[in-house]
């Protein structure tokens, strides 16, 4: 939203842009994803001229990655990363009275602003169909009558990996964003708990320093590839313990197709992605004792881990293949 005083400029240019693209190729739909900044709603607009000036039949479908559409901060959460539903009643003056923004008034305000233009000039209302990557995010864009009737769930997708048999070292992995609201130090403090155990953390965040200063906590840096899954698939146990709403985090999902047991937060799209008592369990999000509950009952019993890891690599997850037989049928073709 600093760039929101510019959206009229990036508008006009997205909008010659799109004109021209819809021209030469005279597509049969459009799809859109998460279009702000330099790709504004405008072009949904210029999409529903072209469908009225040609009475051309071209499906407008639109994929949601967060909460951008019913919220201005994009993650319904306020500027001390809380927690904050406010403005799902298409009220978006909470925006700035909260400062949800960068804790900033002005960026709010333009958030604000942002929000109720985009709801006025009803640009959304010719979109057919949005596709939501969970039932979490389905739930809450319904929670406005605008999309309702419009949304359908998907979660992502991954290419299935081959069932690779390998020793598990009994680590406990945390991966992603390493930060406050991604509930690295709630898992910190479960460390302190367990020196027994060790605690490894892959990926990047301002947690890292934290991390430094625990003796059973270990950090690996940003991974990849093949070095990436065969940290996953060496662990015994995967945390995702966000404290913010997540939608179908990838984490989730990669744990589990490499044979890696989950201990998820109940938090947003999260459970949604996890079998309890099969691939996985749940904890409150934020709570170190019910994570070390959960924890323990599970490191305590080489059986059930492996009962858990088997049941993982069993579970069905939305493949590339599956995911274009859903999204061919939403297209009609």
């Amino acid at each position: 939203n600093l760039h929101a005083p510019f959206r009229i400029i990036y508008s006009v240019e997205a909008r010659r842009k799109i004109c021209k693209v819809l021209e030469a190729f005279e597509p049969d739909v459009v799809h859109f994803n998460n279009i702000q900044y330099y790709l504004t709603p405008s072009m949904i607009l210029e999409v529903e001229k072209y469908r009225k000036q040609t009475g051309r039949s071209v499906k407008i479908i639109y994929t949601a990655h967060d909460f951008q559409l019913v919220c201005p901060s994009h993650g319904l959460f306020d500027s001390q990363v809380r927690i904050c539903q406010k403005c799902l009643d298409g009220n978006y003056v909470h925006c700035l009275k909260n400062k949800c923004i960068k804790n900033s008034r002005a960026k709010s305000f333009l958030g604000m602003l942002d929000a109720y233009f985009w709801k006025w000039n009803k640009a959304y209302s010719c979109v057919d169909q949005i596709i939501c990557c969970s039932e979490f995010l389905k739930s809450k864009l319904d929670s406005q009558t605008r999309f309702q009737g419009k949304t359908v769930a998907i979660h992502n997708f991954v290419d299935a990996a081959q069932n690779m048999p390998v020793d598990k070292e009994g680590y406990v992995l945390q991966l992603g964003y390493l930060s406050k609201e991604k509930g690295t130090l709630t898992v910190l403090s479960v460390a302190r708990q367990m020196p027994d155990v060790q605690f490894v953390f892959a990926g990047y965040g301002p947690a890292e320093t934290e991390i430094a200063q625990v003796a059973n906590a270990r950090y690996v840096g940003f991974q990849t590839g093949e070095d990436l899954q065969m940290l996953i698939r060496k662990g015994a146990l995967s945390i995702c313990a966000s404290e913010i709403y997540e939608n179908c985090p990838f984490a989730v999902i990669e744990s589990q197709m490499y044979g890696t047991p989950v201990i998820g937060a109940r938090m947003g799209g999260i459970p949604e992605l996890i079998d309890v008592g099969s691939t996985g369990e749940l904890f409150e999000a934020g709570n170190p004792q019910d994570l070390q509950r959960v924890l323990r009952k599970m490191l305590e019993s080489p059986e059930r881990l492996k009962k858990y890891a088997d049941a993982c690599t069993m579970r069905k997850t939305e493949t590339q293949e599956s995911y274009y037989e859903k999204l061919m049928a939403i297209y009609g073709a």
